[in-house]
């Protein structure tokens, strides 16, 4: 009886592939995630609003808002339309702003103060992200008025940076 010889099989692989490492250009943060409904005849039709901030914490930072049928889907175009609304901050000494400023969007108030070097990011909800993306280290907000909503609230950050001179 002939011996068989175990001998490794080879297949003709491919050679193990190196996958491209994907840098993101921007972090992003999802600030809000609403299940909307219209009423429509025969019952109620949902969909997920979502809000969210995208930054590259140099100075570069944008809200986009989207619906989609699912989060996933509301996540993708909100990402979109954040990217589409990207503005540019001035940053002094790149880690504050230039001065004080005050912006109102819809019910939402809020006051941005610039802080010295080591100070640190002292602002609250959404206020806070949208700043820590747009790269600045030192300040001081507050929101002035008694709106819970995130997205008015970001919405009127943008607009205090928007304000601000260099």
């Amino acid at each position: 009886m002939a011996e068989q010889t175990s001998s490794p099989r080879t297949f003709n692989r491919r050679p193990d592939r190196v996958r491209p490492v994907v840098h993101e250009e921007f972090k992003e943060r999802v600030l809000d995630n609403r299940r909307v409904t219209r009423v429509v005849a025969g019952g109620k039709r949902f969909r997920f609003r979502v809000t969210i901030v995208i930054g590259d914490e140099r100075g570069r930072v944008g809200i986009g808002v989207a619906k989609g049928l699912d989060v996933q889907q509301a996540v993708a175009k909100a990402k979109a339309d954040a990217k589409k609304n990207i503005m540019t901050v001035s940053l002094k000494d790149g880690r504050t702003i230039a001065h004080e400023v005050t912006a109102k969007y819809s019910a939402a108030k809020v006051m941005i103060k610039p802080a010295s070097k080591g100070h640190g990011l002292r602002a609250g909800g959404s206020v806070r992200f949208v700043l820590a993306f747009a790269g600045i280290k030192d300040a001081t907000a507050k929101v002035l008025g008694r709106t819970p909503n995130k997205l008015t609230n970001a919405m009127a950050t943008i607009e205090a940076l928007k304000k601000l001179k260099a």
